[in-house]
């Protein structure tokens, strides 16, 4: 397996995190939930799904088409890849500590949702760590 690759499957997950929000609404029934709230928190929350879905698909398409210039051993290729590691890093303590076990504990689907996303925030993570600790680079990439 070349290096590229687990980068590439990093980048897939990102990009199908960020389809995932497409049934967010319709299963969590958003239409009614945000009813409820004042229109300031309405609009907050809109505005910070937005953003988050847009920078799970930035991700993605970073690291499923970028894949050899973020391997590249330069500063910002690295530093990139630690970004990601912060990113998965906190995404994975908050999927552990801050959801909490009675919404999944007991109920059979969201036990088998809660460790996908922890095996795959898990997979990110380690996959980021590994690349931005200097794992080895492809040749012929720049100085």
């Amino acid at each position: 397996m070349t290096v590229e690759i687990p980068l590439r499957i990093a980048g897939l997950i990102f990009l199908g995190y960020a389809l995932l929000h497409v049934a967010f609404p319709k299963r969590f029934r958003w239409r009614e939930e945000l009813g409820r709230l004042s229109l300031l928190n309405r609009c907050i929350f809109v505005v910070h799904t937005t953003f988050i879905v847009l920078t799970l698909l930035l991700l993605g398409v970073l690291c499923a088409v970028f894949t050899r210039e973020l391997l590249a051993p330069t500063p910002l290729g690295r530093i990139v890849l630690a970004g990601l590691l912060v990113f998965a890093l906190a995404r994975l303590l908050a999927q552990l500590f801050l959801y909490d076990s009675s919404l999944w504990r007991g109920h059979a689907f969201n036990t088998r949702v809660h460790a996908v996303f922890v095996t795959t925030w898990s997979y990110l993570v380690l996959g980021s760590a590994s690349r931005s600790c200097g794992e080895a680079r492809p040749r012929g990439l720049g100085a």
